[in-house]
């Protein structure tokens, strides 16, 4: 089984904390669509006929393309690929785009899944983030989809918000909570470089987001999702029983995907390959039939280090059988005697022969992944 993840670039606005690549324009739109379906022919050999068990549309901002679009790139997708019969398909959304019409389009499309970037249920916290919704609109968006038969919605929350007091905070939980949805992203507030609150900070602007605050608002996050019934089956990442984001744990899982569309990334076990991060040079490129690629050849330590990092994120762990499969008996024993500090202080615990952080862990995941890794 093996995922596509198609890379719509376009926003209404650009928010303060985004690195991503995407465009405030809706601009060229037409000729991207008529791009992506023609690099969706290019890559056809890519995942060596595989059955594609997941698709995402992913962003920038997917729910800006209409109807005539999405018809046009799920045509060429089932054309080119063995699509599972129950494929999770899933496209992110802003909630000033999910009005009533524009729901029934999508739930009347191949789309069976959203994932809708609401942030904060609180306009200060909104405008902070320079994010193009109101309070509002992230509510009615929610109660819409419901409405038209969306059952398998999952939504975006940041913490570590400087306008966001633990008050708010828990107030967002509950109200994302009682909205009835199934699954909830929830990631710190980070400054990345070049972004617009990484010049902002520089300015002397704004503060920096504090690490206590985020510590504390993560802890705050994973009780209260672990009392409400919420499975914690990534750092960053809470589902009820039965809807786990399948795309995203493939990621986690090392499975093979295909990434489409201006910077995606493809994956197929032994490289990772990117696109070019530029609209114009795409669109030129792919319709003079040259897919716009850059790509690394990984090393034994590389696919080691990445199955680390990603299988500590998740309840599943490291698992040591596999690592002696993939990776041989001399990094089985790396693992082990270094791995041997987190299991006594607690942070991480052999469990069914897999390694797995404990709540105290999770708030030391990179650190204690990056000691792990073998340079």
């Amino acid at each position: 089984m093996a995922g596509i993840y198609l890379h719509i670039p376009f926003c209404t606005q650009k928010c303060h904390y985004c690195n991503f690549f995407s465009l405030a324009s809706k601009k060229n739109t037409a000729a991207f669509v008529s791009a992506i379906c023609n690099e969706i022919v290019l890559q056809k050999d890519y995942l060596q006929n595989e059955i594609i068990s997941t698709i995402y549309f992913g962003g920038g901002t997917p729910s800006l393309l209409n109807n005539s679009d999405l018809k046009n790139i799920f045509e060429n997708v089932f054309s080119t690929f063995k699509i599972e019969e129950n494929a999770e398909i899933t496209l992110e959304a802003n909630p000033d785009d999910l009005k009533i019409d524009k729901i029934k389009e999508l739930s009347d499309s191949p789309i069976n899944r959203l994932s809708i970037g609401i942030q904060s249920f609180f306009d200060d916290d909104l405008q902070f983030l320079n994010r193009s919704h109101s309070s509002n609109q992230a509510s009615e968006a929610i109660f819409n989809a419901h409405k038209q038969g969306l059952s398998n919605i999952s939504i975006d929350l940041i913490y570590g918000i400087p306008t966001l007091t633990d008050k708010k905070w828990k107030e967002n939980i509950k109200i994302a909570i009682d909205s009835g949805v199934q699954h909830i992203s929830a990631y710190s507030l980070t400054v990345e470089a070049n972004t617009a609150f990484d010049l902002f900070i520089k300015k002397g602007r704004i503060k920096a987001p504090e690490e206590e605050q985020a510590a504390r608002q993560f802890e705050i996050l994973m009780d209260t999702m672990n009392n409400q019934g919420f499975i914690h089956y990534e750092i960053s990442n809470f589902c009820k029983e039965g809807f786990f984001s399948r795309h995203n744990s493939n990621y986690w899982k090392q499975q093979k995907y295909l990434g489409l569309g201006p910077s995606a990334h493809s994956f197929d076990l032994d490289s990772r390959q990117w696109n070019v991060a530029n609209l114009q040079q795409y669109i030129q490129s792919i319709n003079a039939g040259n897919i716009p690629f850059e790509k690394e050849i990984l090393t034994a330590s590389q696919k080691y280090n990445e199955y680390i990092m990603t299988g500590l994120r998740t309840i599943w762990g490291v698992n040591l059988k596999e690592v002696k499969l993939k990776f041989g008996e001399e990094f089985l024993s790396y693992l082990n005697k270094n791995s041997q500090k987190y299991i006594a202080d607690k942070t991480m615990e052999l469990k069914e022969n897999a390694l797995i952080l404990t709540e105290k862990g999770k708030f030391l995941a990179d650190g204690i992944a990056s000691d792990l890794f073998i340079d």
